[in-house]
């Protein structure tokens, strides 16, 4: 038997998400795969598309393990580059589009981009952004992606069009396939909502088991029509870009969107599957109206609080609670719903709901820790620990950066950070961001669980708490909230509400009104620039109450 345990040449082709674009262009060749405004392609005409493109990549000497950025928003063309730059052997960065140009300077310089594709309105964006890239370091090459735009913005900075690369390029283009499972496939930075953005690096292999993963967790159906309200720069959406072809589904792309695109888009084109950060389920069950058909909607990025949840299910969405990382690109614990959780109360199911749930399939093992013993904290829904990972989709590592990769990835599992009880029942569900935890008089003070408070306040429409310096506590919580329209609050009325349903400790002792919270381009308060605001505003005039 050991003679056997050798891969052979039948049996040891690498794993690579890249080959659900050829396969669906076989068994969904009458079926839409993109749909944009007035435009539509089909399965087998996006798959020549983006063989075009990688054909004309490769006459410009883009090849196996050179970087390719994109910064775009969710049109069809960043859809297709996840594709077409992949294909010939090059790795995808995609950029988020909300950053400053100091920071997509830093980027460029940190992946040594070759090229990078530019929509047309980004322009003057990465003009400045190469303008501040360091002498002696090389400018990528550049293209304009001009949309449904005419390119009336082509100067000499710009070597093509995007378009031009896709007709000058050759449909029998025979796309490189990774030489292994480890090769990488994208370079993805994180948020930088704690830290400095790190270039999280993933293989073909990982991405092709959070693709299917993700579509067998949620049960996603042959042919769905998924709303791109997800960035796809965000952890190439899930790794959902990839997910789709595997099962033949419509993208429905949209350069930007509010509550009312959403839902127009919901009717037009009958959604049926959805993500988005839990900022995008308060603004739906803000400002929303009941749906004709369900939508499922897979929320992540923060725990939803149980309130939004349960407005949104009101209107006919069905919320899919998960929790993952840029590191693991994609979801890898999702609140897997059992069946006698119906009978509950609306209130109760969405209280379980909130949490993040079990592993999925494809990850090995999910646990919370003493960060400094490594042992597992009891299942007791209370003792908080650290959440570490296991499993084949967790990065191959950060970019030039041997330290934070063995700081993260040590003993055999991924320490992410999180701080997360683990339930009798063996659910996960996260309290805090380590860096969040408040600590007020010794005692650890979870955010999570004061803004979940916060927002059964029926005029409160987005919270985050963050520790405010106090000379008594070291520090107490300070609550920043924007209310709804139409709706009036006074930091006492918040404070009097939160006091009968929290600890004496818990009890915000400052709360700020903004009309909109600072966020990254997920969604993500930024809770980091709130804590920044709190520490300028000093010891509270009266700290021992």
């Amino acid at each position: 038997m050991d003679a056997l345990k050798k891969p052979s040449g039948p049996n040891s082709s690498p794993l690579t998400p890249l080959g659900f674009l050829e396969r669906a262009a076989t068994v969904y060749a009458q079926s839409p795969a993109i749909v944009y405004n007035n435009l539509t392609y089909t399965w087998p005409q996006l798959f020549r598309r983006c063989l075009r493109l990688a054909s004309s990549l490769s006459h410009l000497q883009i090849g196996r393990g050179d970087v390719v950025s994109v910064l775009a928003p969710n049109i069809p063309a960043t859809y297709e580059l996840h594709f077409a730059v992949t294909m010939t052997g090059a790795i995808l960065n995609t950029i988020n589009t909300r950053l400053d140009a100091r920071n997509i300077s830093i980027l460029l310089q940190h992946s040594e981009s070759k090229l990078v594709f530019v929509d047309y309105q980004l322009t003057g964006l990465i003009r400045e952004a190469v303008s501040l890239l360091p002498d002696g370091c090389s400018h990528p090459l550049q293209v304009l992606i001009t949309d449904d735009q005419p390119p009336t913005s082509f100067t000499d900075n710009f070597i093509n069009t995007y378009e031009g690369m896709v007709e000058t390029g050759d449909p029998g283009f025979k796309w490189i396939r990774p030489e292994s499972d480890w090769d990488p496939l994208t370079l993805n930075y994180t948020s930088g909502t704690t830290s400095a953005p790190k270039g999280v690096v993933h293989s073909h292999r990982g991405t092709f088991i959070v693709a299917l993963d993700t579509l067998l967790g949620w049960g996603v159906p042959k042919q769905p029509v998924c709303l791109w309200t997800l960035p796809m720069f965000h952890a190439n959406g899930w790794s959902l870009v990839w997910g789709m072809a595997a099962v033949g589904g419509t993208n429905v792309c949209l350069r930007k969107f509010d509550a009312s695109t959403i839902y127009t888009a919901i009717r037009n084109h009958h959604v049926t599957h959805m993500c988005g950060a839990p900022v995008v389920l308060n603004m739906l069950s803000s400002e929303g109206e009941p749906l004709s058909h369900t939508v499922h909607i897979m929320t992540a990025g923060a725990p939803p609080p149980a309130a939004v949840l349960l407005r949104t299910e009101s209107l006919g969405f069905d919320v899919t609670h998960g929790y993952g990382l840029t590191e693991t690109g994609g979801l890898v614990v999702s609140c897997s719903w059992q069946r006698q959780w119906n009978g509950l109360s609306p209130t109760e199911r969405a209280r379980l709901k909130a949490r993040q749930g079990v592993r999925t399939m494809g990850m090995t093992a999910v646990d919370v820790v003493d960060p400094e013993s490594g042992v597992s904290v009891p299942r007791d829904g209370l003792t908080q620990g650290e959440i570490v990972l296991n499993g084949g989709s967790i990065m191959l590592g950060y970019l030039k950066d041997p330290e934070s990769t063995s700081k993260c990835m040590k003993n055999g599992w991924f320490y992410t950070g999180d701080v997360g009880v683990m339930h009798p029942d063996g659910y996960l569900e996260i309290k805090d961001r380590s860096k969040d935890v408040i600590i007020s008089g010794g005692e650890n003070l979870s955010s999570v669980e004061v803004e979940s408070v916060l927002y059964l306040h029926p005029a409160v429409k987005e919270a985050a708490v963050v520790g405010r310096p106090d000379e008594f506590w070291g520090e107490t919580p300070c609550a920043f909230v924007s209310v709804k329209e139409k709706t009036v609050a006074t930091a006492e009325e918040i404070m009097e509400f939160c006091k009968g349903k929290l600890p004496r400790f818990m009890v915000p002792k400052t709360v700020v009104f903004k009309e909109e919270l600072p966020k990254t381009s997920t969604g993500k308060i930024q809770k980091n620039v709130l804590r920044q605001i709190a520490k300028t505003m000093g010891f509270p005039v009266k700290s021992r109450i």
